[in-house]
């Protein structure tokens, strides 16, 4: 079963996670500003295990995209390796550029004595690897890239989470609610400037999950919700955790699914749900191996079998009826193999069926299969890209 937390905990929890989104945004820093879950009178007794970590991340602590999905993660894990007496001490650069800057951050936490640094964009791998042969005994994490799981260098890491089942069960619970509006044939939007094969999975998932229930829905994708909402798009979603494509959903009248935040209560007449990454389910594993003194994976990767990846709470208000039953039925389909996200038989490319290809086998493309990052970069038809 999934975790629960306590009362204490939860208190703990969204304290941490009020602190995490305050303040104003600053240039990267040596020292850091974010507060570290300390044990509190009412756990466990110190177990007397201590860990230096650090994150070294693209975003501030206004920010309200991957990196403050990243650090919410951070929250969780402080809250519950803090209520079995473990002490982790956080470290935290906010801002860094995909530059040189990236280096020094990872440089600085690892002189600080980090035994273990997160870096929360892929584009900060290089920067990491460049460093990482000068600290053999500190562990560097990539999360989202793809480079360090075939390196030579035993102490760089890759890590992410198989975001794209999360994906295409908000496209379950969308075209369930297009089907209830009797709209199976509609054109729906969805808001991406992003080319990265990560981001043409994630939409494509999406899509494929609409089309489980919807099967005649297209779908354009853009960089502009506004433009998708004026195209008469009955549905929008998004790659991102940008609040926008929410509200101008709700104003359009329209449909909305969302990334990272629950959105209801900015668009309770639109948005049905969100889906995420929860990062707590890694920084936690990651952080035992380090103070057990096991070896961490080159390359790590789970979704749903490790909740991993997570739905926001659905709007009860606003879903179909027999989303429920119908999430339930797909989560253990996906679990059990007997479901698959990219089913070579439930797209064509170019009016052609898939039937070849590295990670193409068993009647399906295996997102994800072969590294953690995702490699899914097909033009599926029934999608149009509009920039």
């Amino acid at each position: 079963m999934k975790r629960q937390f306590p009362a204490l905990l939860l208190t703990l929890a969204l304290l941490l996670s009020l602190s995490a989104c305050g303040g104003t945004k600053q240039a990267v820093k040596q020292s850091p500003n974010a507060e570290a879950a300390e044990p509190s009178p009412d756990t466990e007794a110190d177990t007397g295990q201590r860990i230096k970590v650090g994150l070294v991340c693209a975003g501030g602590e206004d920010d309200q995209g991957d990196t403050y999905n990243f650090i919410r993660g951070r929250n969780d894990a402080a809250v519950m390796l803090a209520a079995e007496g473990i002490g982790v001490e956080w470290r935290v650069m906010w801002d860094v550029p995909q530059d040189g800057a990236c280096e020094d951050a990872n440089r600085a936490l690892a002189d600080e004595g980090c035994q273990l640094i997160f870096n929360d964009s892929p584009g900060f791998e290089a920067f990491m690897r460049n460093v990482a042969p000068e600290y053999p005994d500190v562990q560097f994490v990539s999360c989202g890239g793809q480079a360090s799981r075939a390196d030579e260098l035993p102490n760089t890491h890759n890590a992410f989470a198989n975001i794209h089942e999360g994906r295409y069960l908000a496209g379950v619970v969308a075209g369930l609610k297009l089907q209830e509006r009797m709209d199976s044939a509609a054109v729906i939007g969805y808001v991406c400037a992003d080319t990265r094969p990560e981001a043409v999975s994630g939409y494509t998932a999406y899509f494929l999950g609409v089309r489980s229930v919807c099967p005649g829905v297209t779908m354009k994708v853009s960089a502009d919700a506004s433009a998708l909402a004026d195209m008469g798009c009955a549905l929008i979603s998004q790659h991102s955790g940008d609040i926008e494509p929410a509200l101008v959903a709700q104003s359009a009248g329209v449909l909305h699914t969302g990334y990272i935040h629950d959105m209801t209560a900015a668009a309770p007449d639109a948005s049905l749900v969100s889906t995420r990454i929860d990062w707590y389910v890694y920084l936690d594993h990651a952080i035992r191996a380090v103070l057990d003194g096991r070896e961490l994976e080159q390359d790590w990767c789970h979704g749903l079998d490790m909740y991993a990846v997570e739905l926001t709470p659905l709007n009860r208000d606003l879903i179909a009826d027999g989303t429920d039953e119908a999430l339930d039925e797909a989560k253990a389909a996906l679990a059990d193999g007997s479901l698959q996200v990219f089913d070579t038989s439930t797209f064509t490319v170019n009016g052609a069926t898939l039937d070849t290809g590295d990670a193409v086998f068993d009647g399906a493309f295996h997102e994800s299969y072969l590294q953690s990052a995702p490699y899914f970069a097909l033009a599926v038809d029934g999608i149009e890209r509009l920039n």
